[in-house]
């Protein structure tokens, strides 16, 4: 399977060499460690090496950058946004330029040394940005400043108190464009991590705009897998009736690698949308760790038998252990029914 480094493939390098004119660019890239650098790290040796090729002024580098750029669209792209972030000590010049750069692959990550270190200031900009023509803009706007952006570096005080970008993302909820739509979903997500009352307060305006409505919903995606009363109820989660889950039985043993097997039956006395959901307690090293994953939210009459099966295969984001797990049936975010199934080590 490729791995995402692999972006940078011998032919990308060899674009980039002919379009800086110069052969002797990717010998500097491909150094005698350049197999063991993960992405990011060859991501700043491809930008760090551009260097010696560009202007020694910044204006001049930046441009040249900003000519080229429509060539090199994609994730591998972002080698140009890096450059400015390190290079970059004149913040106007710097910021006009991952703003031109943004369109052709993202700035999103280079943008965030600035925010660190003056968030006023950054901020200002980044309202600017917002109100852009430009999607992809718009889009930097939220996610730049996102709090705790994947590969990125987090904004420690954005953490603490993410209220001065709230009004930002504000405006940005109901844009036109799903991708900047997404953007702010998932900022609003990252803030639900340490102040969930400042997401639960916006739900007050689901009814007023479908797209607004549609990034709450998004947006408040970990607190219903928390069963968060006041969010379930938000969205009419609240269970009515006579819920009853029963003839849940699972896969009694697996080995690491293999799949779990289980189905159970859902009966409800009155026809009502539900959300049906299923935890996993996961064996750890020293403690268990709880997920809870999605099957459906949607209208149920009387009695539905449902059948899921969860795969085992160790992932980069997920190692399994040998032990005791459980799994339980979530309705409306309460817990039904819970059955134990083991694990054991590889085949």
């Amino acid at each position: 399977m490729a791995l995402i480094k692999d972006v940078f493939s011998d032919d990308w390098l060899d674009r980039l060499s002919r379009a800086f004119d110069a052969p002797q660019l990717q010998q500097d890239i491909k150094q005698a460690d350049w197999e063991e650098l993960a992405f990011k790290q060859r991501v700043r040796r491809i930008s760090a090496s551009l260097g010696p090729y560009l202007p020694s002024e910044f204006d001049g580098a930046a441009t040249t950058l900003e000519r080229l750029a429509p060539e090199f669209t994609g994730l591998a792209g972002i080698v140009f946004p890096d450059y400015i972030e390190h290079a970059g000590d004149d913040w106007d010049r710097a910021l006009l330029a991952l703003e031109r750069l943004t369109p052709f692959s993202t700035s999103e990550f280079a943008v965030r040394r600035f925010l660190l270190e003056d968030q006023d200031r950054f901020l200002q900009q980044a309202r600017v940005w917002s109100m852009s023509d430009d999607e992809h803009v718009r889009r930097l706007a939220s996610e730049g400043t996102r709090p705790r952006l994947p590969w990125g570096q987090a904004i420690p005080a954005l953490i603490a108190d993410p209220r001065p970008v709230l009004p930002l993302l504000d405006a940005l909820a109901a844009d036109h464009s799903l991708y900047v739509r997404k953007s702010v979903a998932n900022h609003l997500n990252d803030i639900t991590k340490t102040h969930p009352e400042l997401v639960i307060e916006r739900l007050n305006q689901l009814g007023n705009h479908p797209q607004t409505d549609w990034v709450l919903r998004h947006a408040s995606r970990t607190l219903l897998k928390q069963g968060h009363p006041d969010v379930l109820q938000a969205f009419g989660l609240v269970t009515r009736g006579t819920v009853t889950v029963d003839d849940l039985t699972v896969t009694p043993s697996l080995p690491i690698g293999g799949e779990l097997t289980f189905t159970f039956a859902l009966t409800t006395t009155e026809a009502q949308v539900l959300r049906i959901e299923y935890a996993i307690d996961y064996v750890k090293q020293r403690k268990t760790s709880r997920k809870v994953f999605r099957i459906s939210e949607r209208l149920v009459r009387e009695r539905e038998t449902f059948t899921k099966r969860q795969s085992f295969r160790n992932l980069t984001t997920r190692v399994h252990y040998p032990g005791t797990h459980r799994v339980t049936i979530l309705i409306n975010g309460q817990a039904y029914k819970t059955a134990t199934f083991e694990v054991t080590g590889e085949e």
